[in-house]
């Protein structure tokens, strides 16, 4: 049996998980930074780097720990390099280097994007491959032809803000606390959809698969603090009730673009298979809008449970398509921290 540990550092989650070739997990472990950024109303890269240092050898040996296996018992160790936040990544690789020299451990370079669509193979128990790839988080909001587990071409993405920063954004707006997806999706739920008529950024472009936040975040910005309006900073001045009207606007658009346009992916790239990952999309109303999608445009639908969908190691369970295919890695292994299109 091959045992493979994987790291995760990509921005503000420091993870390690120990996965094997029948993609069982024997052990994960996740430390969360929410305490660390909610002050802030979202992630300091300063904070989150010097945060993985603290944290990246406790989360390793809790979670080998847990596993019941040593570093003797490894046959690789796996780190996500790219993309993600420089500081944060170089934490989880200076790890890998170090346990990979020391311990005469194959390296393998995981991309955490495709992680978070490998985390339908995970949950699923089937393979998935080829399909869509919807990736929607803080930092992505990404189409992907996914030929396969680890062939992926970009077909379309965010120009400016990704969803999950956008959610944090207007969450900042609201007064609600960080992180921003939880915070909304919860004050939603007591509100009215249909009170605020937002844009929904190039929702009719047929050309394009993309996808435009900065635009409906300003117009949220426009409709609580606009001319007549209450000041920015003010938020003890919005009633609750506006409050949770915006949020349900808000969130109605965010999903409308995200269904709308994965659908057109669908379309156009002439697949039936949409497989869904990265924090967003443990919003239920996102999942339920997904669910309803499929089901109206008959096509198989892949979304993680929640745990797989927000930062985790156990998504690096790519890394055993790699280690069959004998992609290993050099010490000499950079990161790459911008996504390339």
């Amino acid at each position: 049996m091959t045992r493979i540990l994987t790291l995760e550092t990509t921005c503000d989650e420091t993870a390690a998980a120990v996965v094997t070739d029948k993609l069982e997990v024997l052990g994960s472990i996740v430390a969360s930074q929410n305490d660390l950024h909610q002050r802030f109303g979202g992630v300091v890269p300063e904070i989150a780097s010097r945060a993985h240092v603290e944290r990246i050898l406790p989360v390793i040996h809790e979670t080998l720990e847990q596993a019941g296996v040593s570093l003797q018992d490894l046959d690789a160790v796996a780190v996500a390099n790219r993309p993600g936040l420089s500081g944060s990544l170089l934490v989880g690789l200076m790890a890998a280097k170090t346990l990979s020299l020391a311990h005469d451990l194959p390296l393998i370079a995981i991309d955490h994007l495709q992680a978070h669509i490998y985390a339908c193979r995970i949950a699923s128990g089937q393979d998935v491959f080829p399909c869509i790839g919807l990736i929607v988080s803080g930092g992505h909001s990404n189409l992907f032809r996914c030929r396969t587990a680890l062939d992926f071409t970009a077909i379309g993405g965010t120009i400016d803000d990704a969803a999950g920063e956008a959610f944090d954004k207007v969450a900042s707006m609201l007064g609600l606390p960080y992180p921003g997806g939880p915070a909304i999706e919860q004050a939603a739920k007591r509100g009215d959809a249909t009170r605020f008529k937002l844009p929904r950024p190039l929702l009719h472009d047929a050309k394009r698969l993309d996808f435009s936040f900065s635009g409906l975040k300003t117009a949220v910005r426009y409709e609580l603090f606009g001319p007549g309006r209450p000041k920015m900073g003010t938020e003890a001045d919005l009633k609750p009730q506006l409050i949770a009207d915006m949020a349900a606007s808000f969130q109605a658009a965010v999903i409308e673009c995200l269904v709308t346009k994965s659908v057109a992916a669908l379309r156009r790239e002439n697949s039936g298979r949409l497989c869904v990952g990265g924090g967003v999309a443990a919003n239920g109303c996102f999942r339920a809008a997904m669910e309803k999608a499929a089901e109206e445009n008959s096509f198989e639908l892949f979304i993680p449970p929640l745990k797989l969908c927000t930062d985790n190691a156990v998504m690096g369970a790519i890394a055993i398509e790699r280690y069959r295919a004998g992609l290993f890695e050099s010490l000499d292994l950079d990161i790459s921290a911008g996504l390339v299109r």
